[in-house]
């Protein structure tokens, strides 16, 4: 099994763009479900056969995260790459039978997106133009392009120039998904992400190959664990400390669509979710001014 593991994180890649975390945790998770049903004695622990895949195997691979007490959610993660990567094995012809609907997974209560207030983001946003170096346009740029077009941190950092168009005020993203997804910004924004390309961008720039739109101070494209880093201590420095992530610019950018009067599908589409009932929950937030 451990070449059909090895085919399905290819296809999660290749044809599904998921990022390394994200196949680095599916990958350990099918590894333990092939070390759970593999026959007592076998010397390849990853190498089971399809044919070991069954009811009974999958039952005693629940039963096992069970009796590890691992955390409801934890469970529901695991299961749901079990369940994805049996989906594949029958698409794909290597085994005839679903056996998805003996995998049920716990009820996982989700919090509720926490996003900032329309002041705490003009706070944070603020910092960034307190200064006038090469980096702080480049944050300038990135912190408001995030807030204003909803993309995840791996998005933005995954952007290159031709991605970014300043003519037509958009960003095209296809980061998490085959399908592009396009989505406009509007004329301050476009001052922004123009003056950090045009001004800071092509100083910090070493290598002219390089395609990557935000760069770091080596000239190479910046990280997910740098932006995080520089989230972080700007949001410090607004006095915000932990309550800032990139991910609740992403949530603010929802949450206060939705309470400027956006519909639900608009909302959806922008923020690239598969289910409406994601964007939906983002409704339910209280919000403070």
């Amino acid at each position: 099994m451990e070449e059909d593991i090895k085919s399905f994180l290819n296809y999660l890649s290749g044809e599904k763009r998921y990022s390394p975390n994200t196949l680095a945790a599916y990958k350990s998770d099918l590894h333990q479900l092939a070390a759970q049903i593999q026959p007592q004695g076998s010397k390849e622990s990853l190498n089971p056969s399809p044919g070991w895949l069954s009811a009974d195997s999958l039952s005693g691979y629940m039963r096992s995260l069970n009796e590890r007490k691992y955390t409801p959610s934890t469970v529901a993660r695991k299961v749901a790459a079990a369940k994805s990567f049996l989906k594949f094995m029958v698409d794909t012809g290597r085994i005839s039978v679903d056996l998805t609907p003996g995998l049920a997974p716990p009820q996982v209560h989700k919090p509720l997106p926490k996003p900032l207030s329309v002041s705490e983001v003009r706070h944070l946003l603020a910092e960034p133009r307190k200064l006038s170096g090469l980096e702080a346009k480049r944050d300038r740029a990135m912190l408001e392009l995030l807030y204003a077009t909803g993309l995840r941190a791996s998005e933005l950092m995954a952007l290159n120039m031709q991605d970014v168009d300043l003519v037509s005020g958009s960003v095209s993203c296809s980061r998490q998904s085959p399908r592009i997804r396009t989505v406009p910004i509007d004329p301050y924004i476009v001052e922004t992400v123009s003056e950090y390309v045009n001004a800071a961008r092509p100083v910090l720039l070493s290598n002219d190959n390089e395609q990557a739109l935000f760069l770091n101070r080596r000239g190479e494209r910046l990280t997910r664990q740098g932006f995080w880093q520089i989230v972080q201590g700007y949001a410090d420095k607004a006095g915000l400390g932990k309550k800032v992530t990139p991910r609740s610019l992403r949530h603010s950018f929802a949450a206060h669509k939705l309470r400027a009067g956006a519909d639900l599908q608009s909302v959806q589409q922008l923020m690239g979710h598969a289910h409406i009932s994601t964007t939906r929950t983002y409704s339910q937030v209280k919000m403070l001014s």
